[in-house]
């Protein structure tokens, strides 16, 4: 009998293990529809009835992944942190530390605007002007990433400063945050004119302010005038030409 009710139990376990991997995988299924349908119309457009529609399922068997609407928001956003450390953050970390990674970081988020990993730019960019007048939860988890993001760019830039490829008088702060607006501004003139002409603006201006607060070593290692980068405009996109409406 002990040989039965253990091979029952480990069959159970076993039923039981397949069923949550199911779920999981329904989980990432849906998250990532909720990615797609949040960057480009907003999380407060996400339901669990324009989910349900998207993906044939019924509002019951969604509703089970996520008890409220604000939970689906929660975790659209964490969803979209994942999609971000993968496209932007891990490919830049394997430069080597200091400016060189300060500029990859840089160079790979412009790159990853303009090659729309998000069908509506930025996401945590239109997720920060969607939710900034707007106190909770979902508010707040949008600002703690942005606030990563803007510490990833501190750090390098500290790195950089230790490492004698950035002047002692170089403001970690004041330059991750002009780093930011540069990169938040090509999005917007992505975002709201289709001009592709952004990224190479926002790119040389970038190499600019590292290059003036640059000592002679470290100016060596950022690209040289006129060398293209993973966010320069190779090509025009003839969904998204370099209008000027």
């Amino acid at each position: 009998m002990d040989t039965i009710d253990k091979q029952m139990s480990v069959g159970q376990e076993r039923a039981t293990q397949a069923r949550k991997a199911r779920g999981e995988r329904t989980r990432q299924a849906i998250l990532e529809v909720a990615v797609d349908v949040a960057s480009a119309e907003g999380l407060e457009g996400l339901t669990i009835g324009r989910l349900a529609s998207e993906l044939s399922m019924s509002k019951s068997g969604l509703f089970a992944h996520f008890g409220s609407k604000e939970e689906l928001q929660l975790a659209t956003v964490e969803a979209a942190r994942d999609i971000f450390i993968r496209e932007v953050i891990r490919p830049s970390f394997e430069a080597e530390k200091g400016l060189p990674r300060l500029w990859k970081l840089c160079d790979v988020w412009l790159a990853y605007v303009r090659t729309e990993v998000f069908r509506g730019g930025c996401f945590f960019a239109a997720a920060a002007a969607e939710f900034d007048g707007r106190p909770g939860p979902v508010r707040d988890r949008v600002a703690g990433i942005m606030k990563e993001w803007l510490a990833t760019l501190r750090g390098s830039i500290n790195e950089a400063r230790e490492a004698g490829q950035l002047k002692r008088e170089a403001d970690p702060a004041q330059l991750a945050f002009e780093l930011n607006a540069l990169e938040m501004g090509a999005n917007w003139a992505f975002q709201l004119y289709g001009d592709r002409q952004a990224f190479s603006r926002a790119r040389d201006a970038i190499l600019e302010r590292l290059r003036r607060h640059s000592t002679a070593s470290g100016s060596r290692l950022l690209p040289q005038p006129g060398k293209k980068g993973r966010g320069a405009v190779a090509h025009r996109s003839p969904e998204r030409g370099d209008s000027q409406r």
